[in-house]
């Protein structure tokens, strides 16, 4: 890796969450998180730790070194080994002077007070704790059978520029507006010896914004996340900052068996033994408490693109029929998600005057106040149509009224960026149009919706952009509604989408893509009328019974 010289987090700001509450990044950890997070990773007293190797990447005032002094010391006891044998047991760093000397005294404190010799207890702590930039360092002061702690919360651009471009080369996940979390992630994944293990505390954004992208592509390639434990309530650090955390633990090994955990504002030191107890039998699949609720499934969520967000229990149920079922869009169904057409000057191509321009130039267009009902209810919109059958621009000489309207419009049509970029076809739309699509029933959605709202076209309109639209070459169209309806196509889009103020979830191709769905064949003549009339009727229910039954689902969790 690269080497440059240290600056002063002194130069650097932060967002706006945690100012006041934090100095340069730093965000004091709970005792009893730390003791949580070591003791899921299984960094015990009864293992001899003076042979594992531990590195804490941030160590700030020495929150885990603590706890991390405290265990090793009552190792040493138990394997009757001086504390000096644990001198290369521990690396530390941070950036700050003060930070070192603190986490070092801290450090000597407690070796002392546990009764080991003051000068070795110095000696220890002297060489656990280094200044230095652990995203800047070689690699052989990275490598760890354990990588922990709570790494700093800062947004790449609030990063002096020399300082972001070295942390950019150094750590290929940190693309776009990235915090620089998402580096020690990376460098700490990177670092793990076979079989070793990662626990941080952190923001969990990364696991379904854009800029953790890479680092999730990482981990599905690589490792094995093993854990996710939400604590955005929970009173975790000491001061009060609105930083999303959670534990993550993930693993150097292939991936296995995850847990995935949510917790409430009473989740403290009695109940994290409790939960940290569950999770290590491994044992029971799901608990739920006043305090916290998991869940244990087979695998974690294979795309990296985005990994859902919901209940423990319904993140089980949605893993379980990822596991199962295939992809909504499907090459073997010849089953597509796409979007209606984009004009980029909706109010010159979309009209309602049947004689505006020659008839074989205006296309019916469904729009989104059509679908409000449930059914198609065609309001009388038309495309101003630019392209032909085969895909090309029209000949405007060929269509007089068309050309004198276009030019009409010449100017504003003539400033869009499409029409910058290609001057000579200044009266193209963004899209062009698919005649096959217009003729072919299909499933509409409007892009804005409290929940999924599947509306069928038997043919004969052209979706807007503000629609997105499923076709397929195998499934009867009222089935495959039927299944959309329910309250199992909901969930996972619900799980993945963004949602808006006032719950507006948005139904767009890419969270459309991740509903899991049975083989058409696989559906009974019974399951298969039942779908049918339930999309029929608007029947969500109904839907969402025969859905189970299909899908073999007893219920689907809150």
């Amino acid at each position: 890796m690269a080497t440059i010289p240290l600056f002063s987090t002194d130069d650097l700001s932060f967002p706006e969450s945690l100012q006041g509450a934090v100095e340069h990044g730093e965000v004091y950890t709970r005792a009893w998180v730390v003791e949580l997070i070591l003791d899921l990773l299984g960094y015990t007293a009864d293992k001899d730790l003076c042979d594992l190797k531990l590195v804490e990447p941030a160590c700030g005032g020495g929150a885990f070194l603590a706890v991390i002094a405290s265990r090793i010391s009552a190792s040493c006891h138990s394997h009757q080994r001086p504390v000096t044998d644990a001198i290369d047991a521990v690396r530390a760093f941070d950036l700050l002077d003060r930070n070192v000397e603190k986490s070092r005294t801290l450090i000597a404190e407690t070796l002392r007070e546990e009764g080991w010799n003051p000068e070795h207890a110095r000696k220890v702590a002297a060489a656990w704790v280094k200044q230095g930039d652990y995203l800047l360092q070689s690699d052989a002061e990275h490598r760890a059978d354990y990588v922990v702690g709570n790494p700093p919360y800062i947004r790449l651009e609030d990063v002096p520029d020399d300082r972001m471009a070295a942390y950019r080369q150094a750590c290929s996940t940190m693309g776009g507006r990235a915090d620089i979390y998402i580096g020690f992630y990376e460098v700490a994944l990177r670092s793990l010896n076979q079989d070793g293990q990662l626990g941080f505390i952190c923001a969990d954004r990364w696991m379904r914004n854009q800029y953790g992208r890479r680092l999730r592509q990482l981990v599905t390639n690589g490792f094995s996340m093993d854990l996710a434990l939400v604590m955005h309530d929970v009173d975790a650090f000491e001061d009060q900052v609105s930083a999303y955390p959670a534990i993550t633990l993930i693993s150097n090994k292939p991936q296995g068996a995850a847990v995935a955990a949510d917790t409430n504002r009473s989740f403290g030191a009695e109940r994290a033994q409790e939960f940290a107890d569950w999770y290590l039998e491994n044992e029971q699949s799901a608990v739920t408490t006043s305090s916290h609720q998991a869940a244990r499934m087979p695998h974690w969520f294979p795309e990296e693109d985005s990994w859902p967000a919901a209940s423990p229990a319904r993140l089980a149920v949605l893993e379980d029929l990822t596991e199962r079922f295939r992809l909504l869009e499907d090459t073997g169904t010849g089953t597509k998600v796409g979007i209606g057409i984009a004009t980029g000057a909706d109010k010159i191509f979309l009209t309602k005057d049947k004689d505006l321009v020659e008839e074989e130039r205006l296309l019916p267009m469904a729009m989104v106040r059509d679908t409000t009902s449930g059914t198609i209810d065609w309001n009388g919109t038309h495309l101003v149509n630019p392209w032909t059958a085969s895909g090309d621009l029209v000949d405007l000489d060929a269509y007089p009224r068309l050309a004198s309207y276009f030019k009409k419009h010449g100017e504003a049509l003539r400033k869009r960026y499409v029409a910058v970029k290609q001057p000579q076809r200044w009266y193209k739309t963004i899209d062009k149009v698919d005649y096959h699509l217009t003729r072919r029933q299909k499933l509409l959605f409007p892009d804005m919706k409290l929940r999924i709202h599947p509306v069928l076209d038997e043919g004969g309109l052209y979706p807007h952009h503000n629609l997105y639209f499923i076709v397929s070459d195998v499934w009867d169209m009222r089935v495959l509604g039927g299944l959309l309806l329910s309250k199992v196509a909901d969930a996972f889009v619900e799980a993945y989408a963004v949602k808006m103020r006032g719950g507006t979830l948005r139904f767009q191709a890419q969270y459309l893509r991740k509903i899991r769905v049975p083989a058409p064949e696989s559906i009974s003549e019974s399951d298969q009328s039942a779908l049918a009339e339930a999309f029929d009727k608007r029947d969500v229910e109904a839907a969402t019974e025969a859905a189970l039954r299909v899908y073999g689902l007893a219920e689907l969790p809150d």
